[in-house]
């Protein structure tokens, strides 16, 4: 483990070291890290000579369209340096489906130059089939934007992912894939497929290196420092006593605020309990009623599921077992009907927000299943 630098825009220059195959840069928002790989990206593709070309991933065809495929390299126009990366031959970035070309234009605005290639594709995960029957040899840096999200992953998006990797990588080792987001939710998929087991305890500011037996794969993931608060003047606007907030000035994990336990009980006050496994977090939820309320109190669970309980135990994983569910959402016996009502109108409370947002996931990956 290694601590990286502070800067007031985060730099890739601390997990190059590495030479990763994969390097994930997650932490707050607008410090400059998919600018840092958009650029690496854009000099890599101009110092080869304009041949080693980049990879844009994102989830949906729809986070290319219209401005938004237009503005991902607003940042980099801004500051100027295709103009000075290329000695004024280009000054600027132009785009058209799905597709980025250098081009330089005239004191009126108008183009007096452009690319006749482009020099970075657009791919979106959802929709990696359209892809297979085109060849990209000369992509050299994939960038996926924004690959952690507080809204619904894709269904089996990781394998979609390598797929999509598989269609532009083929038969080569010779590309480097970036994976950017902010730190708006610590529960992904990605996490779990990619063995990325430290992510959600990693401490700001560390790089981690996981390798996978003799295969040769390295993966460099970095919960990138902070920018200096004192030079980040915007922070005054988010000061409000609201933990979703420090994602935005600080980079720490973006939390929700979620109900407490309402009123004291005592163990006769519990009728049933259950268990949910999701992720690699353990969670007992107790059916309690207590002057005629009835409600669900969820927290963790310290020691192992008996090999012997009976009670319902929800996962993401199928077990054949009679006791063993993977979607709370879709009830089959009385027992599972009496918590699915209690989960539909809410009757839910969390033994601290980290625990909520573990549920939270877990109830958007059972509406995942249910479509």
């Amino acid at each position: 483990m290694s601590k990286a630098p502070k800067n007031k825009f985060y730099s890739l220059d601390k997990i190059l070291e590495y030479n990763a195959d994969y390097n994930i840069i997650y932490g707050e928002r607008s410090n400059g890290k998919t600018t840092a790989v958009l650029a690496y990206a854009l000099k890599r593709y101009i110092e080869s000579g304009y041949t080693e070309q980049l990879g844009i991933v994102r989830r949906m065809e729809e986070d290319f369209r219209g401005k938004n495929g237009q503005q991902m390299f607003d940042g980099i126009n801004s500051l100027g340096w295709v103009s000075e990366w290329t000695d004024d031959t280009f000054n600027s970035v132009w785009y058209y489906s799905q597709r980025w070309y250098l081009v330089k234009y005239d004191d009126n605005g108008k183009v007096e130059t452009k690319m006749t290639e482009p020099f970075a594709y657009g791919f979106a995960i959802g929709s990696e089939e359209h892809y297979k029957s085109t060849s990209y040899p000369d992509i050299k840096t994939v960038l996926f934007d924004e690959f952690l999200t507080r809204r619904y992953y894709l269904p089996n998006e990781f394998v979609s992912f390598q797929n999509l990797l598989s269609t532009i990588i083929r038969l080569r080792d010779d590309v480097k894939i970036f994976m950017c987001g902010n730190t708006i939710n610590k529960y992904c998929p990605y996490k779990n497929e990619m063995g990325l087991w430290n992510m959600s305890k990693q401490a700001q500011g560390t790089i981690d290196v996981y390798t996978y037996g003799d295969s040769g794969l390295v993966v460099a993931c970095e919960y990138a420092e902070g920018m200096d608060k004192k030079k980040k003047k915007s922070n005054k606007y988010f000061a409000f006593d609201n933990p979703k907030l420090k994602m935005i000035t600080s980079g720490s994990w973006e939390i929700d605020i979620y109900p407490h336990l309402p009123s004291k009980y005592k163990p006769k006050d519990v009728i049933y309990h259950f268990y949910i496994r999701f992720d690699v977090e353990l969670l007992e939820a107790k059916v309690i009623t207590v002057e005629g309320n009835t409600f669900i109190y969820i927290h963790r669970k310290t020691t192992p599921i008996r090999g012997d309980n009976k009670q319902l135990v929800y996962q993401q994983t199928v077990d054949y077992s009679r006791n063993y569910r993977t979607n709370i959402l879709k009830p089959y016996g009385k027992a599972d009907k009496k918590i699915y009502e209690l989960v539909k109108q809410g009757r839910i409370f969390y033994q601290d927000n980290d625990v909520g947002e573990i549920v939270n996931n877990y109830l958007k990956w059972c509406r995942q299943q249910v479509l």
